[in-house]
């Protein structure tokens, strides 16, 4: 029974919030605005913050950019505070899971995933459950509690 109560108590310290944005360039600049907005009202640090918004501008900008899909398919993001953690994941309508590769010099692209793999705690790509595309995300530690 105790272990219940913690399981109940963890659900009511989580926070979580989901955007559905259009898959467009202006979506890329919007989710980094919602997600300032939400972090300062989870009253995140400002590192934390920024790092958490770069890394989702990436995530984003790889959706708009590679998830070749037909009009109409929106980009969804979703922010999870929980446990010392903040989570963000961007899912699209494409099925292709993104693959870590080390950019040349004279590369114009090729940066974003290894800028993850670096800067997150960790990351990762998986299918979609139960639907079609996938889902690309990233954990922070936080000291913040929800």
């Amino acid at each position: 029974m105790p272990q219940d109560r913690d399981d109940a108590e963890a659900l009511e310290d989580t926070q979580d919030v989901e955007w559905h944005l259009p898959r467009h360039a202006r979506s890329v600049g919007r989710a980094r605005t919602l997600l300032r907005e939400q972090a300062t009202a989870w009253k995140l640090p400002n590192e934390l913050t920024e790092t958490a918004v770069l890394l989702l501008s990436e995530l984003m900008t790889n959706a708009y950019r590679h998830a070749k899909v037909s009009p109409g398919r929106e980009i969804r993001t979703r922010c999870v505070l929980a446990a010392g953690h903040l989570c963000v994941s961007v899912t699209d309508a494409n099925d292709t899971l993104p693959t870590l590769r080390e950019a040349a010099p004279d590369d114009e692209s090729g940066r974003g995933l290894p800028l993850v793999a670096t800067l997150a705690d960790d990351w990762g790509a998986e299918p979609r459950t139960g639907g079609i595309g996938k889902t690309v995300w990233f954990t922070l530690r936080s000291d913040a509690q929800p």
